[in-house]
């Protein structure tokens, strides 16, 4: 056991001590988060007003639902994008051919790589939900968490079924990923991250489900918000299951093929 877990614990432990190397930028990240929490409580005194029939499903609070749309971005944009980074990282620093040729499998390598970013997203999550519920008074009273932390592990499982086919196109053309900035772009826009789906057109409405992040958002904010149970979250539990279920075993696939073709192009190391 302890076998299997020596290169997840390399890859933390490297990690780790690079971000506390750099404890000014880690103080800056936190004020970061007082800010943008600041800024949605006085933009949530306008919209309230004026929003309450989209609000209503959500307990009519806007900035609960923003600031649970605000923290599952940031778990969204690791995701899409720690992969690639990390693959990009292991490049630049020299060691990716050493790690490729090393006895680990590499779904293990892929996945050890972006274990701190998740580890440290989960830690901004908290502090987000603490202000919103210590400083702003956010209602979490009635919340369902482990119906949302199973949502959001279901969640991070999808999303990095793309974030690994997007790692796959930086392997062979190094720069300009279309994939994470394409899903990324689309989740802001109608996956209803900052506003209900509810206020898009009927036939945005139906493509916006299409994305992982609806069906997660959604979930995730009945769950807090609503405190909904498991049998009433098994809508969104079914859709990401089924999602992670087809997407997994192909991300993984086409992860193989962009490696294959890489060592052919002699571009493993290069970025």
């Amino acid at each position: 056991m302890m076998h299997r877990l020596q290169i997840p614990l390399a890859f933390l432990k490297k990690d780790f001590y690079n971000e506390i190397s750099y404890r000014f930028h880690f103080m800056i990240q936190i004020f970061g988060i007082f800010f943008a929490t600041l800024s949605f409580y006085f933009l949530s005194k306008l919209v309230d007003q004026n929003a309450s029939s989209y609000l209503e499903p959500y307990g009519g609070n806007y900035l609960a639902f923003v600031l649970i749309g605000l923290a599952f971005s940031h778990y969204m944009l690791v995701s899409l994008s720690g992969f690639s980074e990390a693959i990009r990282e292991t490049q630049m620093m020299g060691i990716m051919e050493i790690l490729l040729i090393s006895q680990a499998r590499l779904s293990t390598i892929i996945l050890s790589s972006s274990i701190y970013k998740f580890l440290f997203t989960s830690f901004r999550i908290v502090v987000y939900l603490l202000m919103g519920a210590l400083i702003f008074h956010v209602d979490l009273s009635n919340a369902n968490y482990p119906g949302a932390l199973f949502i959001l592990l279901l969640t991070i499982v999808s999303l990095s079924c793309i974030g690994i086919i997007s790692a796959s196109f930086i392997m062979v053309f190094k720069k300009g990923d279309p994939i994470a900035w394409g899903i990324t772009a689309l989740s802001w826009l109608i996956g209803g991250v900052y506003y209900p789906i509810s206020v898009l057109p009927p036939w945005l409405q139906k493509l916006s489900w299409l994305l992982p992040v609806t069906p997660a958002l959604e979930g995730m904010r009945m769950a807090l918000l609503r405190g909904y149970s498991f049998p009433q979250l098994l809508p969104t539990i079914t859709a990401l299951v089924v999602f992670s279920f087809i997407m997994m075993p192909f991300s993984l696939l086409v992860f193989r093929i962009a490696v294959k073709k890489a060592k052919i192009d002699g571009s493993l190391t290069q970025y």
